[in-house]
Protein backbone atom coordinates (compact mmCIF):
# COMPACT_ATOMS: atom_id res chain seq x y z
CA UNK A 1 0.00 0.00 0.00
CA UNK A 2 1.31 3.45 -0.92
CA UNK A 3 1.98 5.83 1.96
CA UNK A 4 2.81 9.55 1.81
CA UNK A 5 4.04 10.39 -1.69
CA UNK A 6 7.49 11.97 -1.50
CA UNK A 7 8.51 11.48 -5.11
CA UNK A 8 7.29 12.37 -8.59
CA UNK A 9 5.64 9.79 -10.89
CA UNK A 10 8.66 10.16 -13.18
CA UNK A 11 11.24 9.38 -10.47
CA UNK A 12 13.06 6.06 -10.67
CA UNK A 13 15.45 4.17 -8.42
CA UNK A 14 18.11 1.81 -9.76
CA UNK A 15 18.75 -0.78 -7.07
CA UNK A 16 21.73 -3.09 -7.48
CA UNK A 17 20.98 -6.19 -5.42
CA UNK A 18 17.21 -5.72 -5.37
CA UNK A 19 16.10 -9.29 -4.71
CA UNK A 20 16.66 -9.61 -0.95
CA UNK A 21 17.96 -7.96 2.21
CA UNK A 22 18.51 -4.22 2.16
CA UNK A 23 17.98 -3.87 -1.58
CA UNK A 24 14.64 -5.66 -1.55
CA UNK A 25 13.37 -3.73 1.48
CA UNK A 26 14.51 -0.41 -0.02
CA UNK A 27 12.77 -1.18 -3.32
CA UNK A 28 9.47 -1.75 -1.54
CA UNK A 29 9.79 1.25 0.79
CA UNK A 30 10.76 3.64 -2.01
CA UNK A 31 7.81 2.37 -4.06
CA UNK A 32 5.47 3.03 -1.14
CA UNK A 33 6.51 6.66 -1.35
CA UNK A 34 5.88 6.87 -5.09
CA UNK A 35 9.16 5.87 -6.73
CA UNK A 36 9.40 3.47 -9.67
CA UNK A 37 12.01 0.72 -9.49
CA UNK A 38 14.63 -0.67 -11.84
CA UNK A 39 15.81 -3.75 -9.95
CA UNK A 40 19.08 -5.48 -10.81
CA UNK A 41 19.68 -8.88 -9.23
CA UNK A 42 21.27 -12.27 -9.88
CA UNK A 43 19.08 -15.19 -8.89
CA UNK A 44 18.61 -18.79 -9.86
CA UNK A 45 15.25 -20.51 -10.20
CA UNK A 46 15.19 -21.58 -6.54
CA UNK A 47 15.21 -17.98 -5.26
CA UNK A 48 13.02 -16.43 -7.96
CA UNK A 49 9.80 -16.71 -5.86
CA UNK A 50 11.30 -14.18 -3.43
CA UNK A 51 12.05 -11.85 -6.35
CA UNK A 52 8.49 -12.19 -7.64
CA UNK A 53 7.19 -11.35 -4.17
CA UNK A 54 9.18 -8.10 -4.14
CA UNK A 55 7.95 -7.19 -7.62
CA UNK A 56 4.37 -7.89 -6.52
CA UNK A 57 4.78 -5.68 -3.44
CA UNK A 58 6.16 -2.84 -5.58
CA UNK A 59 3.34 -3.06 -8.11
CA UNK A 60 0.79 -3.20 -5.29
CA UNK A 61 1.84 0.36 -4.40
CA UNK A 62 1.04 1.53 -7.93
CA UNK A 63 4.71 2.01 -8.84
CA UNK A 64 6.37 0.40 -11.85
CA UNK A 65 8.80 -2.48 -11.35
CA UNK A 66 11.23 -3.51 -14.09
CA UNK A 67 13.74 -6.15 -12.99
CA UNK A 68 16.86 -7.49 -14.71
CA UNK A 69 18.25 -10.88 -13.70
CA UNK A 70 21.88 -10.16 -14.59
CA UNK A 71 25.34 -9.96 -13.04
CA UNK A 72 25.60 -6.26 -12.10
CA UNK A 73 29.41 -6.48 -12.29
CA UNK A 74 29.41 -7.77 -15.89
CA UNK A 75 30.33 -4.81 -18.11
CA UNK A 76 28.36 -6.05 -21.12
CA UNK A 77 25.20 -6.75 -19.12
CA UNK A 78 25.56 -3.41 -17.34
CA UNK A 79 25.74 -1.51 -20.63
CA UNK A 80 22.75 -3.42 -22.00
CA UNK A 81 20.66 -2.56 -18.94
CA UNK A 82 21.69 1.11 -19.06
CA UNK A 83 20.83 1.26 -22.76
CA UNK A 84 17.42 -0.20 -21.92
CA UNK A 85 16.88 2.48 -19.26
CA UNK A 86 17.74 5.13 -21.83
CA UNK A 87 15.38 3.66 -24.41
CA UNK A 88 12.51 3.57 -21.92
CA UNK A 89 13.20 7.14 -20.81
CA UNK A 90 13.22 8.34 -24.42
CA UNK A 91 9.43 7.94 -24.41
CA UNK A 92 9.14 10.62 -21.70
CA UNK A 93 11.99 13.09 -21.19
CA UNK A 94 10.73 13.95 -17.68
CA UNK A 95 11.79 10.52 -16.40
CA UNK A 96 14.94 10.57 -14.28
CA UNK A 97 16.95 8.28 -12.04
CA UNK A 98 16.50 9.83 -8.60
CA UNK A 99 18.34 7.11 -6.66
CA UNK A 100 21.15 4.68 -7.38
CA UNK A 101 21.47 2.23 -4.50
CA UNK A 102 24.42 -0.18 -4.42
CA UNK A 103 23.50 -3.18 -2.27
CA UNK A 104 25.55 -5.97 -3.82
CA UNK A 105 26.67 -8.64 -1.37
CA UNK A 106 28.78 -11.21 -3.18
CA UNK A 107 32.36 -11.83 -2.09
CA UNK A 108 34.80 -14.44 -0.86
CA UNK A 109 34.99 -15.17 2.86
CA UNK A 110 38.44 -16.67 3.40
CA UNK A 111 41.46 -15.71 5.51
CA UNK A 112 44.44 -13.92 4.00
CA UNK A 113 46.81 -16.34 5.77
CA UNK A 114 46.13 -20.06 6.14
CA UNK A 115 47.99 -23.29 6.92
CA UNK A 116 47.62 -24.42 3.31
CA UNK A 117 47.76 -22.22 0.18
CA UNK A 118 44.44 -23.57 -1.11
CA UNK A 119 42.70 -22.38 2.08
CA UNK A 120 43.87 -18.76 1.71
CA UNK A 121 42.28 -15.97 -0.29
CA UNK A 122 43.52 -15.86 -3.89
CA UNK A 123 44.25 -12.85 -6.06
CA UNK A 124 41.27 -13.67 -8.28
CA UNK A 125 38.95 -13.88 -5.27
CA UNK A 126 40.22 -10.58 -3.87
CA UNK A 127 39.79 -8.81 -7.21
CA UNK A 128 36.31 -10.27 -7.75
CA UNK A 129 35.14 -9.20 -4.28
CA UNK A 130 36.42 -5.65 -4.70
CA UNK A 131 34.99 -5.38 -8.21
CA UNK A 132 31.49 -6.56 -7.28
CA UNK A 133 31.14 -4.95 -3.86
CA UNK A 134 32.92 -1.64 -4.52
CA UNK A 135 34.21 -0.76 -7.98
CA UNK A 136 30.97 -1.65 -9.79
CA UNK A 137 29.31 1.37 -8.15
CA UNK A 138 31.62 3.75 -10.02
CA UNK A 139 30.88 2.13 -13.38
CA UNK A 140 27.10 2.33 -12.87
CA UNK A 141 27.36 6.00 -11.89
CA UNK A 142 29.45 6.71 -14.98
CA UNK A 143 26.94 4.91 -17.20
CA UNK A 144 24.00 6.87 -15.81
CA UNK A 145 25.80 10.21 -16.12
CA UNK A 146 27.13 9.63 -19.62
CA UNK A 147 23.55 8.90 -20.75
CA UNK A 148 22.18 11.89 -18.80
CA UNK A 149 19.80 9.60 -16.90
CA UNK A 150 20.64 11.06 -13.47
CA UNK A 151 20.53 14.82 -12.92
CA UNK A 152 20.43 17.51 -10.26
CA UNK A 153 18.70 16.15 -7.18
CA UNK A 154 20.02 12.63 -7.72
CA UNK A 155 21.12 10.47 -4.80
CA UNK A 156 23.94 7.91 -4.89
CA UNK A 157 23.99 5.50 -1.94
CA UNK A 158 25.97 2.40 -1.06
CA UNK A 159 25.47 -0.11 1.75
CA UNK A 160 28.47 -0.50 4.02
CA UNK A 161 29.00 -2.05 7.46
CA UNK A 162 31.17 -1.79 10.54
CA UNK A 163 33.40 -4.31 8.77
CA UNK A 164 34.74 -1.36 6.78
CA UNK A 165 36.66 -0.21 9.86
CA UNK A 166 36.83 -3.25 12.13
CA UNK A 167 38.19 -6.78 11.93
CA UNK A 168 36.10 -9.94 11.55
CA UNK A 169 37.57 -13.42 10.92
CA UNK A 170 37.51 -14.45 7.23
CA UNK A 171 36.03 -11.04 6.31
CA UNK A 172 39.23 -9.45 4.98
CA UNK A 173 38.27 -9.16 1.31
CA UNK A 174 34.76 -7.94 2.10
CA UNK A 175 36.12 -5.50 4.68
CA UNK A 176 38.47 -4.13 2.03
CA UNK A 177 35.52 -3.80 -0.36
CA UNK A 178 33.44 -1.91 2.20
CA UNK A 179 36.31 0.50 2.92
CA UNK A 180 36.81 0.97 -0.82
CA UNK A 181 33.10 1.58 -1.36
CA UNK A 182 33.13 4.28 1.31
CA UNK A 183 36.13 5.90 -0.38
CA UNK A 184 34.43 5.80 -3.78
CA UNK A 185 31.35 7.50 -2.33
CA UNK A 186 33.45 10.28 -0.80
CA UNK A 187 35.13 10.85 -4.17
CA UNK A 188 31.76 10.85 -5.94
CA UNK A 189 30.40 13.36 -3.41
CA UNK A 190 33.20 15.75 -4.40
CA UNK A 191 32.93 15.22 -8.14
CA UNK A 192 29.12 15.22 -8.28
CA UNK A 193 28.61 18.11 -5.86
CA UNK A 194 28.73 20.75 -8.63
CA UNK A 195 25.95 18.82 -10.41
CA UNK A 196 23.68 18.83 -7.36
CA UNK A 197 23.99 15.06 -6.85
CA UNK A 198 24.78 13.65 -3.41
CA UNK A 199 26.69 10.49 -2.49
CA UNK A 200 26.60 8.79 0.91
CA UNK A 201 27.42 5.45 2.49
CA UNK A 202 24.71 3.90 4.66
CA UNK A 203 26.26 1.81 7.44
CA UNK A 204 23.69 -0.71 8.61
CA UNK A 205 23.94 -2.49 11.93
CA UNK A 206 24.17 -6.27 12.10
CA UNK A 207 21.08 -7.52 10.29
CA UNK A 208 19.80 -11.05 9.80
CA UNK A 209 20.00 -11.22 6.00
CA UNK A 210 21.03 -14.01 3.60
CA UNK A 211 24.41 -12.28 3.24
CA UNK A 212 25.02 -12.33 7.00
CA UNK A 213 24.23 -16.04 7.23
CA UNK A 214 27.10 -16.80 4.87
CA UNK A 215 29.63 -15.35 7.32
CA UNK A 216 31.29 -17.98 9.55
CA UNK A 217 30.18 -17.69 13.19
CA UNK A 218 27.32 -15.38 12.20
CA UNK A 219 25.16 -16.61 15.10
CA UNK A 220 27.76 -15.30 17.56
CA UNK A 221 27.86 -12.01 15.63
CA UNK A 222 24.10 -11.65 15.99
CA UNK A 223 24.24 -12.38 19.71
CA UNK A 224 26.98 -9.84 20.36
CA UNK A 225 25.26 -7.17 18.25
CA UNK A 226 21.97 -7.67 20.05
CA UNK A 227 23.72 -7.41 23.42
CA UNK A 228 25.60 -4.25 22.35
CA UNK A 229 22.68 -2.45 20.78
CA UNK A 230 21.14 0.16 23.07
CA UNK A 231 17.70 -0.86 21.80
CA UNK A 232 18.37 -4.53 22.60
CA UNK A 233 17.61 -5.80 19.11
CA UNK A 234 19.18 -6.26 15.70
CA UNK A 235 18.80 -3.82 12.85
CA UNK A 236 16.18 -4.85 10.26
CA UNK A 237 16.19 -4.28 6.49
CA UNK A 238 13.12 -2.10 7.01
CA UNK A 239 15.02 0.17 9.43
CA UNK A 240 17.60 0.79 6.73
CA UNK A 241 15.00 1.18 3.96
CA UNK A 242 13.26 3.96 5.87
CA UNK A 243 16.58 5.81 6.26
CA UNK A 244 17.21 5.47 2.52
CA UNK A 245 13.82 7.08 1.83
CA UNK A 246 14.79 10.00 4.09
CA UNK A 247 18.12 10.47 2.29
CA UNK A 248 16.33 10.36 -1.08
CA UNK A 249 14.00 13.20 -0.04
CA UNK A 250 14.63 16.57 -1.72
CA UNK A 251 15.29 18.14 1.70
CA UNK A 252 18.40 15.95 2.11
CA UNK A 253 20.23 17.88 -0.62
CA UNK A 254 23.01 19.07 1.76
CA UNK A 255 23.87 15.64 3.16
CA UNK A 256 26.74 14.29 1.11
CA UNK A 257 30.10 12.55 1.52
CA UNK A 258 29.11 10.89 4.80
CA UNK A 259 28.99 7.46 6.36
CA UNK A 260 25.57 7.45 7.97
CA UNK A 261 24.98 4.86 10.67
CA UNK A 262 21.59 3.17 10.73
CA UNK A 263 22.09 0.84 13.66
CA UNK A 264 20.38 2.27 16.73
CA UNK A 265 23.79 3.24 18.15
CA UNK A 266 25.25 -0.28 17.99
CA UNK A 267 28.59 0.60 16.44
CA UNK A 268 29.55 3.18 19.08
CA UNK A 269 29.10 0.73 21.97
CA UNK A 270 32.33 -1.07 22.89
CA UNK A 271 31.39 -2.41 26.34
CA UNK A 272 28.47 -4.72 27.00
CA UNK A 273 27.14 -3.74 30.40
CA UNK A 274 23.75 -3.72 32.09
CA UNK A 275 21.03 -1.83 30.25
CA UNK A 276 19.63 1.26 31.91
CA UNK A 277 15.96 1.24 32.74
CA UNK A 278 13.47 4.00 33.47
CA UNK A 279 10.61 3.08 35.73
Amino acid sequence: MKTETRFKPTDWAVILGASSGFGGAAAIELARHGMNIFGVHLDRQATMPAVQHIIKEIKHTGAEAIFYNINAADSIKREEALDDFQERFAKDSSNTVKVLLHSLAFGTLKPFIAAKPEEALTQAQMEMTLDVMAHSLVYWVQGLLFRKLIKKGGRIMGLTSSGGHSVIPNYGAVSSAKASLESHLRQLAMELGPLGITANAVMAGVTDTPALRKIPNHIRMRDVARAKNPAGRLTTPEDVAKAIVLLADENAYWISGNIIGVDGGEDVVSYIGPKASIE
